[in-house]
């Protein structure tokens, strides 16, 4: 099959995914927040990041939060509980922080059957360190429903909103791990040891507050393509993305691996004079950190492959979350 065809086939493929259609969902926040909101003291709070970053003294506070799929509560409760600890603690590590506490909300239909929602919160609360101090918690609804809400801290922040033509995409992922047996989710987590999952994320606020990287977000189930697009979107850039030099671990397939949500999984945009001092930090510690594409001026995502190249979205035409550039 020739570059060119494999390219317009996996293009087809990432426009229907669920990962990408479904961040369309968030234009009904876009279209009754806008852009931003004012803080206390009438600085701007951007919206469409990884977290909300509150202005704070001298540095940020990080508020976000996740609702969990309903079908990985219904079927999966443990790992449920685990990931939805684990995506906000990720979420403020790509901010550029370090997390402090999370608050959970629990429906289910009996006190029993919130049993392994609870373990999966407090394994991932222990194997992260960031406590659990409150909440809200309902045994006797119709349905089973988990969401989970973090608060952080950063000094400097890598956010959404400053990515620059001539920019470099980094994919920075850990390896080591295995795809979920019936979802896109690749698990570097739960079987990794504690200090080498904290020691990883402490990469990030580091880059951060060293001034080697300011943009960048968490890899969410829109895959990296889906997160790529939420990137320029905030940022008013277009982009080239190679995903070819996206390579997937050994026995899973290209097009998963561009669909699947990475338990560590980010997609940094850096100056290109940082790049020779960023990926020397995360290859020291076992982990990929492969460029796989530039930011460019315009409105435009740009798949490539070999010798093809397609244009995948126009930000001109269409957005995603309706979270656009600028105050």
């Amino acid at each position: 099959m020739s570059d060119e065809l494999k390219l317009w086939e996996l293009a087809a493929e990432l426009r229907r995914s669920l990962g990408i259609l479904h961040k369309q969902d968030i234009q009904t926040a876009a279209n009754r927040l806008g852009a931003h909101v004012r803080s206390t003291h009438q600085k701007p709070i951007l919206l469409g990041d990884d977290c909300a970053a509150i202005p704070d003294g001298d540095g940020y506070l990080l508020l976000a939060a996740e609702g969990m799929w309903p079908t990985l509560v219904e079927t999966d409760p443990w790992f449920a509980g685990w990931c939805a600890v684990m995506v906000n603690v990720s979420d403020i590590y790509a901010m550029g922080g370090r997390p402090i506490a999370v608050v959970d909300t629990i429906w289910s239909q009996s006190p029993e059957s919130v049993d392994l929602l609870w373990q999966g919160m407090v394994a991932a609360s222990q194997a992260f360190n960031v406590p659990i101090v409150g909440g809200h918690t309902s045994c006797h609804s119709p349905y089973a429903a988990l969401s989970v809400a973090i608060l952080g801290r950063a000094s400097r922040l890598i956010t959404s909103f400053s990515a620059q033509p001539g920019d470099v995409l980094l994919h920075v992922v850990d390896m080591q791990g295995q795809m979920h047996p019936k979802y896109p989710f690749w698990n570097a987590a739960t079987e990794c040891e504690r200090d080498r999952l904290r020691v990883n994320l402490e990469l990030l606020p580091q880059l951060a507050e060293a001034g080697l990287c300011d943009t960048g977000k968490d890899i969410s189930m829109g895959g990296i393509v889906g997160t790529t697009l939420m990137l320029l979107e905030t940022s008013g850039c277009g982009a080239v993305l190679d995903v070819g030099a996206i390579a997937p671990p050994a026995q899973v397939e290209l097009l998963p691996w561009l669909l699947s949500f990475p338990s560590y999984g980010y997609l940094l945009s850096v100056r290109p004079d940082a790049v020779g001092q960023i990926q020397p930090q995360f290859h020291n510690r076992g982990l990929v950190c492969n460029p796989v594409g530039k930011i460019t001026q315009g409105q435009t995502l740009t798949l490539k492959l070999g010798d093809a190249s397609l244009y995948f979205w126009d930000f001109a035409i269409e957005s995603l979350t309706g979270f656009g550039a600028g105050v």
